[in-house]
């Protein structure tokens, strides 16, 4: 059975997908979800031996993470650590997420440095308060895998990628967040930012609470 897929949900990230999928391939196998990109993501993604997934049309950050995590339960990953393509996580940190794994934790998630949006920061509040996650909306999470074929979706209902680890948290999966230094991304945010994003964060959270009580 094949240990770690690290899987990349990426946009019009030809400027660094490169680099980012030959950092990650030092740790385990790269799988890259193309969510519907315009210019060479797949391209230069393919190039670097990563495993290339294209939606044909831009579905969604959160369809784009559970392609890419279903298709690593499919090939027989036991772990799976989602990263951006932006540059904002760290690579190097593949490293100890999977190391915590390897030790008996279900799910390793990690503490962002810094929150984008005001809208992250009451996710984090309520997070902190109901399941003791400090950082649900992390784009960087490692998983073992056998609780995504017990639960069986990863994000189905547009929660920014949060779904998984909480269910996993509600179902009293073994978990621990570590700090994490972001880096700032050149160009704009996939998501963007200002009232309408922060007012569906909070929708989604809104929407998980009620999910998950």
């Amino acid at each position: 059975m094949k240990k770690l897929a690290v899987v990349i949900p990426a946009y019009n990230e030809a400027e660094k997908i490169e680099s980012i999928v030959d950092a990650a391939m030092r740790y385990g196998d790269v799988i890259v979800v193309d969510d519907g990109s315009c210019d060479d993501t797949s391209i230069l993604a393919k190039k670097n031996k990563a495993l290339v997934i294209v939606h044909a049309e831009n579905r969604g950050y959160e369809a784009a993470l559970e392609t890419g995590m279903q298709a690593a339960v499919k090939k027989g990953y036991l772990y799976a650590i989602t990263l951006d393509a932006d540059g904002q996580h760290d690579p190097a940190l593949i490293e100890q997420f999977k190391s915590e794994l390897e030790d008996g934790l279900d799910l390793v998630v990690g503490h962002r440095d810094n929150f984008q949006r005001w809208g992250e920061v009451v996710f984090s509040i309520f997070g902190s308060l109901l399941w003791g996650l400090k950082d649900p909306l992390s784009g960087m999470k490692a998983y073992r895998l056998s609780w995504l074929i017990k639960v069986g979706t990863f994000d189905t209902k547009r929660l920014v990628g949060a779904e998984l680890a909480v269910k996993m948290i509600v179902k009293g999966a073994n978990f621990r967040e570590i700090p994490i230094v972001t880096h700032p991304r050149n160009g704009d945010s996939r998501f963007g930012d200002g009232l309408l994003v922060n007012l569906k964060l909070i929708k989604s959270l809104i929407k998980l609470i009620l999910m998950v009580k």
